[in-house]
């Protein structure tokens, strides 16, 4: 299984501090999303950045590129266009309770 790499592009500077109702709402799908796919296997991890700039970031594993790109592009802040998502291919070459 491949590994991938999404950044996720908010649309402000500070935008964890100055999101609104409706942002919250989505962002609070999106990190149930993710919560299912950690169970059930698929991520390996995600969070934000902190400071001004808030891009998020996932690491996952797909079987090939359509497979992430589909993985990337349901994403509720991706498919909402409440974020801008970046997909490229990654490996994990050293992992903490791994190697």
């Amino acid at each position: 299984m491949a590994e991938w790499l999404y950044f996720i592009h908010p649309p402000r500077e500070d935008f964890a501090a100055t999101m609104t109702a409706d942002e919250q709402a989505v962002w609070a799908v999106h990190f149930a999303r993710f919560e299912r796919a950690l169970a059930d296997g698929t991520l390996i991890l995600v969070g934000p950045t902190l400071g001004s700039t808030n891009t998020g970031i996932a690491i996952f594993e797909a079987p090939d590129e359509a497979a992430a790109r589909r993985f990337m592009d349901e994403d509720p802040v991706i498919a909402g266009g409440y974020a801008r998502g970046e997909l490229r291919p990654f490996r994990v070459s050293l992992l903490r309770g791994r190697d």
